[in-house]
C-alpha cells in the first residue's frame, strides 16, 4: 500500500465554499479531484476552485 498523507481540499461546491480532508499519495489537484468525485458521487453538483495543502 502506498504512503498517503492527510491533506486539505478547499474547494467551492455549486459556488459555496467547502473543504474536505483527505488521505492522499501525492496531493496534486487530479488525486483531489477524483477524492471529490467520490465523495459527491454522480450528481450534478459543480464542483471549482479545487487547491490542496497538508492539513496541519
Amino acid at each position: 500500500m502506498a504512503q498517503t498523507t492527510k491533506y486539505v481540499i478547499k474547494y467551492k461546491l455549486n459556488g459555496e465554499r467547502r473543504f474536505e480532508f483527505a488521505q492522499l499519495e501525492n496531493g496534486t489537484a487530479e488525486e483531489a479531484k477524483a477524492a471529490l468525485d467520490k465523495l459527491h458521487g454522480q450528481s450534478e453538483d459543480v464542483i471549482s476552485e479545487i487547491s490542496v495543502s497538508k492539513a496541519l
